[in-house]
């Protein structure tokens, strides 16, 4: 008798077409432009070694003194962080975690049983998809649409929320959309969340990076009329993926409950390691550095975009760009017999087969090369 697994994890494993068109092309040795890339440590950015390796040997990593929510200290760094911001943050507010997606996991613990829904926007990344399959959680997209501007489609978002719906999650700014969530969509958001007992889940990992020059407002900025949590961590804020550093705040109605039953989730796993959490305050404020580098480069990758004749979707802020190519029949697929990698669309949940989606922090040469080869390809 063959072994049963779990049909949370019944996902189809093959590889699909078009992965498998790129892993033909690269085996038959020819040399693509990827503009997928958004790993900042393969992207030829400038960190100062030294200062971010100095806190994993500190001897007092050597001590096991676990707290739930994280060392004191590392909260109190983000807490600062957010002051930056403009917003106050109870450092006890803080529970930290190795990365949004455990902090996503955390939340679909605590507000979710088994067949719950959450809403998720469309475009979206796809990992939500993994996450909320490993909870045992539905998803239910709400749709952003464009318009001069990506904008929430709050009529449809209402539509979808039924008798099982617990949350509603929000990319601020979106990924790969770029779009920055306005004051006013902030205000709607949050009554119907009211309206209807929803919690608001705030994913912020790009909010350090507008494109217009103009700053975006954190949702750690009170009031708070409904249960609110923020996620964010060092992946994009530090351009540190690899030390596996986030966390989540909370604010609003209810707070310390949740928080209290966030921490008993905590303290049952335990994740977050000492060394990090001793390196978080002195990562957190040199941040700068690196963030004015990826900030210029993706800026500057924009302007190629514009340059060379190619339209791009308005977008506000991040790392990611959407393309619209002319209706002639060109998509990912034909791109990448020019020797191109962009995203499809339909990665993201687009229905456009014309839409692509490039990194905006791949070297700004390759960038180059690779958008000049659209451009060329579209015409």
């Amino acid at each position: 008798m063959s072994q049963r697994f779990s049909s949370r994890t019944g996902w189809d494993l093959g590889e699909s077409r078009f992965a498998e068109a790129i892993r033909r092309a690269r085996a038959e040795g020819r040399r693509l432009i990827d503009l997928t890339v958004s790993n900042p440590t393969v992207c030829g950015f400038h960190y100062d070694a030294e200062a971010i390796l100095a806190p994993l040997s500190d001897p007092r990593a050597l001590v096991y003194d676990p707290d739930p929510r994280g060392m004191w200290s590392a909260r109190e760094a983000v807490a600062g962080y957010y002051a930056d911001h403009g917003a106050e943050v109870d450092p006890d507010a803080v529970i930290l975690t190795t990365s949004t997606s455990e902090g996503y996991g955390y939340l679909f613990r605590l507000l979710c049983d088994a067949g719950d829904e959450v809403l998720v926007a469309q475009p979206s990344y796809p990992l939500f998809d993994f996450l909320a399959d490993l909870e045992d959680v539905r998803l239910r997209p709400y749709p952003l649409f464009y318009d001069y501007g990506w904008w929430i489609d709050f009529a449809e978002m209402e539509k979808r929320i039924g008798p099982r719906t617990r949350a509603v999650v929000l990319v601020h700014p979106n990924n790969p959309t770029g779009h920055g969530t306005r004051a006013e969509e902030r205000r709607r958001l949050e009554e119907v969340c009211a309206r209807h007992g929803l919690a608001l889940i705030v994913d912020e990992v790009f909010l350090d990076y507008p494109l217009n020059g103009g700053a975006l407002e954190s949702f750690t900025r009170g009031p708070h009329g409904v249960l609110t949590f923020v996620l964010s961590g060092l992946s994009k804020i530090a351009g540190l993926p690899q030390m596996k550093v986030g966390w989540i705040a909370g604010f609003g109605p209810e707070c310390r409950a949740a928080l209290a039953r966030l921490e008993v989730i905590a303290d049952t796993f335990l994740t977050m390691n000492a060394p990090a959490q001793y390196g978080l305050p002195g990562w957190l404020e040199g941040r700068a550095g690196v963030q004015k580098q990826i900030l210029e480069r993706a800026s500057g990758n924009t302007r190629k975009i514009a340059d060379c004749g190619v339209e791009m979707l308005r977008t506000e802020a991040g790392w990611s760009a959407v393309i619209r190519l002319p209706r002639v029949g060109i998509g990912a697929e034909e791109l990448l017999g020019e020797n191109v990698v962009a995203h499809p669309g339909s990665f993201y949940g687009m229905a456009e087969p014309e839409w692509i989606v490039v990194s905006l922090i791949v070297p700004e040469a390759e960038f180059s090369t690779g958008i000049s080869t659209i451009a060329r390809a579209s015409r």
